[in-house]
Order: C-alpha cells, then structure tokens, then sequence
C-alpha cells in the first residue's frame, strides 16, 4: 500500500494513526525506532524540520520504506558527465 505525503502533517498522521493501529504507544515506538519519545511526539505532531535519519528510522520501524516517485536518476547523466 502507498500513500501520498504532500507536507510534514501528513506524514506525522500517517506515522500516528500507523502507530495506533500497530497498538504501540509513543515510547514504545520510540524504543523499537532507536529514537527520542520527544522526536516521534513533534513528527506526529508534523515538525517540519526534523532529521530524515530518524524518520526513516521510524518508518522502518513502523514497517514502512520511503519511495520517490516520478523522478528520473538518470536525467541529464550523460550529457553533463555527471555521474
């Protein structure tokens, strides 16, 4: 199952309304995440400028990956020399 984020809110619903139906409460998830109850409590809260490492962490932790989509890597590779 995918779910579009468009902006921290909703990746910190998302990351609530996972938890709970996981039946985890916020330290619990802290724990399994190897992360501070205060990070998942201002994630779901939606802060907007919290540490990729850690929210991937949590998503792992949640059993969830982060997926970008509708980018092309590979763009401009050869022309420029970049590799």
């Amino acid at each position: 199952m995918s779910t579009q984020i468009q902006n921290s809110l909703d990746l910190g619903r998302l990351v609530r309304e996972t938890r709970k139906r996981l039946k985890l409460t916020q330290p619990q998830l802290a724990l399994a995440a190897n992360v501070g109850v205060r990070f998942i409590v201002e994630l779901e809260a939606g802060k907007s400028t919290l540490r990729l490492e850690n929210i991937l962490r949590v998503l792992q932790a949640l059993g969830g990956v982060l997926s970008v989509e509708g980018m092309d890597p590979f763009i401009g590779n050869k022309q420029d020399g970049v590799r």
